[in-house]
């Protein structure tokens, strides 16, 4: 999510399915212990001992500004919404070449939210339920970051972005960790064309769907309702020399992001297609006993 280049990457569909079969569902199966999770079951604003939220302009130069009002907890689920907006940046500075200052106006905002001081863990199995919008520009995400070292030699895994890759809607599963030159990172990616879940389903979009991350101290394996989209071997994930030189990020904790950014990819954003929500059912964290 933080940056979108990458190498080492792959589009996978039906024949990555056949690699590993679908993981059970975790609250049936006696191998694993629930140990973090929020339902999203009370209206109002996020559990704030849960989520943090971000503000502002903070990634990618990406349009939207993120602000605390567009995520909200209504009907038993977390909406991330994104909406026109025309006010002034208030972090504006004439003549400033820092991207997030040098914009006068804030034309769109959106929300993410995250636990970065709140909660992080090493090794286990991640569930989300969530219905992702899929109109152009769009841009989701369910995502993981480690601490104590600068991106991306603090590790990040992407167990769901959606956008528009090569002109065509587009699934990726990704891991990335640090190489040899700062702000330069190692990808295994892997994209699957939306078509490949809508021939199936031509109501896919519609619909709530599981993502499903398996981590242990020898794969990050990533799952769309049962299917597996990518495994990472974490012996293959050593950092460079740029930071963090001989460090797996992935054998320590990390943190989850839910966000919903809009396309830096996408120049003409139509407004039709606002408000712009992502909705998660719920975010559940196990470890097996």
């Amino acid at each position: 999510m933080v940056a979108f280049m990458a190498f080492g990457s792959a589009v996978r569909g039906a024949d990555m399915a056949e690699v590993r079969p679908g993981c059970m569902p975790s609250g049936s199966n006696p191998e694993w212990t629930l140990i973090w999770h929020d339902e999203f079951d009370t209206d109002g604003q996020p559990d704030t001992s849960r989520w943090n939220y971000e503000r502002g302009f903070v990634r990618n130069q990406e349009l939207q500004w993120y602000a605390p009002e567009n995520a909200y907890q209504r009907d038993g689920l977390l909406v991330l919404e994104a909406r026109p907006a025309a006010f002034a940046c208030p972090t504006y500075e004439a003549g400033s070449r820092d991207w997030r200052k040098n914009r006068p106006n804030v034309q769109w905002t959106s929300a993410a939210v995250e636990t970065r001081e709140s909660f992080s863990y090493q090794y286990g199995r991640l569930e989300v339920r969530a219905r992702i919008p899929v109109c152009l520009g769009a841009w989701p995400a369910i995502w993981l970051m480690g601490k104590g070292l600068p991106w991306p030699s603090n590790g990040e895994v992407d167990l769901m972005e959606y956008y528009q890759s090569g002109g065509k809607p587009t699934i990726l599963a990704n891991a990335a960790w640090g190489s040899d030159k700062p702000n330069v990172g190692q990808w295994d990616s892997s994209y699957t064309p939306l078509t490949h879940f809508t021939e199936k389903d031509p109501m896919w979009a519609s619909r709530f769907h599981v993502w499903t991350m398996d981590w242990d101290e020898n794969f990050i394996r990533l799952y769309l309702d049962g299917e597996l989209l990518n495994e990472t071997n974490l012996q293959n994930t050593v950092n460079g020399k740029a930071n963090g030189e001989g460090v797996n990020p992935f054998r320590r904790p990390m943190f989850l992001l839910l966000n919903l950014a809009l396309d830096i990819r996408v120049k003409d954003l139509d407004v039709r297609d606002f408000p712009m929500r992502y909705e998660i059912d719920y975010v559940r964290v196990y470890q097996k006993k």
